[in-house]
Formats: C-alpha cells, structure tokens, sequence
C-alpha cells in the first residue's frame, strides 16, 4: 500500500510542479507526439503477481519501470532478475517502504541500502527515485538530486489507486479514459493483493497496443522528451 511519507524535520516548503518541471529535477510525466508511455509499478517484486505482470508485459512486448522496495528485492531476487533480463528499468522506492522518517540521512540510508541490494542482485545501479505515497518535500528533492537520483512522479490523471482493490473494471477505466502520449501510468504490483492489476493489464494492454501505443521504460521516456 502506497502510504504518506513524513519527515518531521523538514519544514521548506514545496515550491510546486511547475518549478521542478522547469529544474528538471522531477518527472510527473513528457509532452510528446509519439504514441509513447510509460507504465510504473510500485512495492514489488512479489513472487506471484509481479511474475504474472512480467508474463503479460511478454507477451504484449512492452516495457514498465519498476520501482522497487529492497527488502522484497532481497526477499525475491529472481523475480528483480528477470525483471531486468528482460529489460525492464529497476528503480528505487526505499528498503522498508516507511511511513515516517525524521531525519534527510535517514532517506539517504534507505536509497543507499536499495541500491546496494539492486546491484548485489544484478549488477544494475538505479538512479530514479520515487518517494513513498508521492510525498515530497524540497529538502527530500534536493537530498536525492544531489545524491545523483532523478525523482519520479507520475501523470497526475493516471493514478489508477489500484492498491484500493477498487475493482477491475474501474482499473481500466481510468487508464484507459486518460491516456495519452507522454503519460506516466502508476500501478503496484506488491504491497498486498495485486489480482485486480493483473486482471485490469490483460484489458489494458492490448487495447492501447490497438490504439498505436508503445510501452516504453522511464529513461526512455525522457529520452524522447531530449
């Protein structure tokens, strides 16, 4: 479950979208022509629904960032190896997934930890970021830029809230009601009982690969967007 993301000893507050977007310190989604989007999952891996994500994403070609937490890394290495054998970007979403930190070290601690996890595993080093719940503040954005992360949000009509479980139909509707090209598209595919994301992907996916769109990774999106 995404949770809110406190830190009790920062009190600079949030200069706004616009602001970070023109810094280009934080990613919420790209303006493009192209037919391009990128579909995020959160929480994993998990030994069940992120394999059965990993085999529709197969079989539909397409490639997700997944934003990974590093206990469950450590818990399911060989799911984070296929995930990145098969060429999806693994990024960092904290070791414990916490709901409230108190100091900025504590946060770089928990990045630290993830990508030495990530990298023990496969050898890959991450360097996008997205904090838990979404929740930021200046000091967490400027702590993880100048610790060479690039922060990642997503579209902010492209929250499908799925770890609601608010029922599959609903899932698609809001992906699909929504999309358009450059869009960031935010799933879970740990955390708790993900069968309605798996469900909900096996409509989502061949009707926007019907419309034309490409799946495509997080870096590849911003590369687009150069």
């Amino acid at each position: 479950m995404s949770s809110l993301f406190y830190v009790s000893v920062v009190e600079s507050a949030d200069k706004g979208r616009q602001y970070y977007e023109e810094k280009g310190l934080v990613l919420w989604d790209v303006q493009t022509k192209d037919k391009i989007i990128a579909l995020t999952f959160d929480d994993g891996p998990h030994p069940k629904h992120t394999m059965e994500i990993l085999d529709l994403l197969k079989q539909y070609e397409a490639k997700a960032t997944f934003f990974i937490v590093g206990d469950n890394a450590v818990k399911n290495p060989e799911v984070l190896v296929r995930q990145y054998k098969e060429g999806h970007e693994l990024a960092n979403h904290t070791y414990t997934h916490p709901y409230k930190l108190t100091t900025m070290q504590e946060l770089m601690d928990e990045l630290q930890k993830t990508n030495e996890a990530i990298f023990r595993i496969t050898g890959f080093l991450p360097t996008l970021f997205r904090p838990v719940g979404g929740q930021y503040t200046d000091n967490m954005i400027n702590a993880a830029v100048e610790n060479g992360y690039k922060v990642v949000m997503w579209s902010w009509h492209q929250d499908t809230q799925d770890w609601k479980n608010p029922g599959v139909k609903k899932i698609v509707q809001k992906v699909l009601n929504g999309t358009k090209p450059g869009d960031v598209i935010l799933f879970h595919d740990g955390g708790g009982n993900r069968e309605q994301t798996v469900k909900a992907l096996k409509e989502i996916l061949p009707e926007l690969q019907k419309q034309g769109y490409k799946f495509v990774t997080i870096s590849e999106l911003m590369g687009d967007k150069n």
